[in-house]
């Protein structure tokens, strides 16, 4: 019964009853309170009204026996209205507080303390107050008989008329006594309670009805389906996921419908769990490697299929025992070491298989701890790393050969930081091409083998992984190399890096020079009858010049100022002619570096002319020049482009010749060089097109070749093609060669133009 009870004090019903009982209880005692209370004192107020009437009727209905002094006809009076219902006491009062008049004959005559009850409403003043309110003039007061009485005293004042009719009392006295009226209150009190009581049943009704209605409907709507949602809320937690059935609409159907959508969702999320439990089993099971699960003693509480296929552990076997044959566990076992400290730990043993062969293992293991966060086991991954473990051995084999390859590749080799181009490793070979031991040159920017004029361009190519030929370097002791620099982008542990192989071709530069000299001496050589006859030109007009003057002379003529003036100018031009000439085959045939500095094609193209103009008119051939005008400066020498633009108006100088001298219709067909320079796109071109036989497809690819020529044996070397293509290449140029409009060779030759 006691275990009822308290189940039901806890029950949501109990205290939805009991709260909302509690809270009509207090509401309805609030207002009984309230209500009571306003009719309790409305009742006072018309019982003091009524009271109040009363003794004016009695002072009325006195006054004519008052105003003769007829005291019988007052006595009779009291004692008549005395005589109703609930009137206890009518008294008459003088000042000074003597009973004139009574309804109980005892008290007349008798004196009342002045400071008695009655009277001390007003004489608790001094002077006495004369008029006083109504509810001044009230008192409440208990009967012997135990109940209340309420007593009005009124005061009787002197009016004009009492005074000149009986000269009994002087005009100055305002208030000549006081008349006292007790009523009883015991049937008013015995109403009120009466009342009290029935307000007080209503109230318990009102609220036994409402507690009552509210406890059958929360029985009914609140108590029964929420009973259904425990029971089915208890089903879920059991794994029970079927449905709450709850009749009525409302919150509680919304939340039997959570609860039963939760249900669902729950019952999918645990197949899921389910699934991937199985899942996660099967994973452990077919993990390529060894696991195991171990208590403190080294005891195989679980292990996986790869671990049975391999040692077949018997029952509760131990783990040194089952594969790695030992009777002692390790020396440094990882698993006591997570027992110890509750850490995961990494380790790798070693030892010898059971045929003989040595084995490695990697180790690593994962406590598994309970609620209170003890390790109650750990988890064992091993995985053989015999394999790697030999790789790498091989690995340094290969590492160690590479490097002896690295270190004597007679090549200089850099490895570079990619950022900053810091040289962290380089091989021998750097000592013995730049001068500095492989200690000077570690720890060092590349950009210290360049010139700083250089440096910045150079830098952007090599850190752009662009090739670069014909670098110039400096090595130790201010040593000049020249160099071909090959970069390519590579590995090395841990960051990246740029892989820089360097060829010294200082030798192979100046031998070039030597046969660029040597192909310039030839170039003169060829052209040293045309050379004569530019100069022979001029000497002729100074010959003549001279020898008219001497004629003169002899004869002690005098030679006209003004033919004098003529034949002198003329004299100076050629000489400056012929000097111009000398001088550009000065220039032209000293040797020239390889340097980079703004140059004018057009320039370049002139001066070659100029040294087979006369040559080329000698033979009759026209040229054609359609050169234009502002045409943009490439990064070139311009002597060293004289020299290719040379090497072509001397091959097509012959070639013209060669079909000239085959062709049947030499006379009619037209000996003509085409020289074209003009913008293509970024570039400069510069067109050289013949009238000759032209240039097979079949050896276009070769004639740029050493020593390839289509000339007859001694009328040609075959390197001028070779040196005037290297020379292109040296500033960034292309050279091909087609067929012209008229059936000979037309050369095309591109530079970058100068973007800054």
């Amino acid at each position: 019964m006691i275990k009822q009870l308290t189940t039901l004090k806890k029950s949501l019903a109990y205290k939805l009853i009991f709260a909302v009982g509690l809270t009509l209880l207090i509401m309805i005692l609030l207002g009984a309170f309230f209500i009571i209370k306003y009719e309790k004192n409305k009742a006072m107020d018309g019982i003091t009204a009524e009271a109040d009437r009363l003794s004016s009727t009695i002072l009325l209905g006195a006054h004519y026996a008052m105003m003769l002094n007829a005291r019988d006809d007052i006595t009779h009076i009291i004692q008549n209205i005395a005589k109703q219902p609930q009137i206890e006491n009518i008294r008459i009062f003088n000042k000074a507080g003597e009973i004139h008049f009574s309804n109980i004959n005892e008290e007349v005559g008798s004196v009342t303390n002045i400071k008695a009850e009655a009277c001390y409403v007003c004489h608790k003043t001094e002077p006495p107050s004369e008029y006083l309110e109504l509810n001044e003039r009230k008192r409440i007061i208990m009967s012997p008989r135990g109940y209340r009485l309420m007593g009005i005293i009124s005061p009787i004042f002197n009016e004009p008329g009492c005074s000149e009719s009986c000269h009994f009392h002087p005009k100055d006295k305002i208030v000549l006594g006081a008349l006292d009226v007790v009523i009883s209150l015991e049937q008013t009190d015995a109403k009120i309670a009466f009342y009290e009581k029935g307000l007080l049943f209503f109230a318990f009704c009102i609220v036994f009805i409402c507690s009552s209605i509210i406890g059958i409907f929360v029985l009914r709507f609140v108590n029964q389906p929420i009973k259904k949602l425990i029971r089915g809320t208890r089903q879920i937690s059991k794994g029970s996921y079927g449905r709450i059935e709850i009749i009525q609409d409302g919150e509680i159907k919304q939340l039997a419908d959570a609860i039963n959508h939760m249900a669902e969702q729950i019952e999918i999320k645990q197949n899921v769990l389910n699934e991937q439990r199985t899942e996660y089993q099967n994973l452990f099971e077919a993990v390529p490697c060894l696991i195991t699960v171990q208590n403190k003693n080294f005891q195989l509480l679980k292990y996986n299929r790869e671990f049975n296929d391999r040692f077949h552990p018997k029952e509760r076997a131990l783990c040194f025992q089952a594969y790695k044959n030992q009777s002692e566990p390790c020396e440094q076992c990882p698993v006591a070491e997570t027992f110890r400290d509750g850490k995961p730990h990494h380790s790798e043993q070693s030892g010898i298989s059971k045929n003989g062969n040595p084995t490695y293992w990697t180790l690593r293991t994962a406590p598994i701890k309970n609620r209170e966060g003890m390790v109650t086991a750990v988890m064992e991954i091993s995985v053989d790393i015999t394999q790697i473990r030999l790789l790498e051995k091989e690995v340094r084999k290969s590492e160690e050969k590479y490097r002896a390859i690295f270190d004597n590749i007679p090549n200089p080799l850099f490895v570079l930081e990619q950022e900053n181009l810091l040289i962290i490793d380089c091989n021998a070979s750097v000592e013995s091409v730049y001068g500095f031991t492989k200690q000077e040159t570690l720890n060092r920017s590349f950009e210290d083998f360049f010139d700083p004029e250089i440096q910045t361009s150079i830098i952007e190519k090599i850190k752009s992984v662009e090739s670069i030929s014909k670098v110039r370097q400096i090595g130790k002791n201010g040593k000049i190399i020249f160099t071909n620099i090959h970069v390519s982008p590579s590995e090395y542990p841990s960051h990246k890096v740029l892989l820089v192989n360097t060829t010294d071709i200082t030798k192979r530069l100046i031998a070039e020079q030597q046969l660029i000299q040597a192909s310039k001496m030839a170039t003169l050589g060829e052209m040293a009858t045309g050379i004569a006859h530019e100069l022979n030109q001029p000497l002729s007009v100074i010959k003549s010049a001279s020898n008219f003057i001497t004629k003169k002379a002899k004869l002690n003529e005098i030679i006209p100022q003004d033919i004098m003036t003529t034949m002198t100018e003329e004299i100076d031009g050629q000489v400056d002619r012929a000097s111009k000439i000398i001088s550009h085959m000065r220039e032209f045939g000293r040797k020239s570096d390889v340097i980079k500095e703004k140059a004018q094609v057009n320039n370049a193209l002139i001066k070659a002319f100029d040294i087979f103009r006369e040559q080329l008119k000698l033979r009759q051939i026209e040229v054609i020049q359609n050169l234009q005008e502002d045409l943009p400066r490439i990064l070139a020498d311009e002597n060293r482009l004289e020299q290719v633009f040379i090497n072509l108006l001397i091959n097509a100088r012959d070639a013209i010749e060669e079909h000239a001298g085959n062709s049947l219709y030499a006379a009619k067909e037209a000996k003509q060089i085409f020289l074209t320079t003009k913008t293509s796109g970024n570039c400069v071109a510069i067109e050289i097109e013949d009238t000759g036989n032209g240039i097979p497809a079949t050896i276009a690819d070769k004639i740029f070749e050493p020593f390839f020529t289509t000339k007859d044996v001694g009328k040609g070397t075959g390197l001028g093609l070779s040196i005037s293509y290297g020379i292109i290449q040296d500033y960034g140029g292309t050279i091909t060669v087609t067929s012209g409009r008229l059936g000979g060779a037309l050369f095309i030759i591109k530079f970058p133009i100068i973007t800054a």
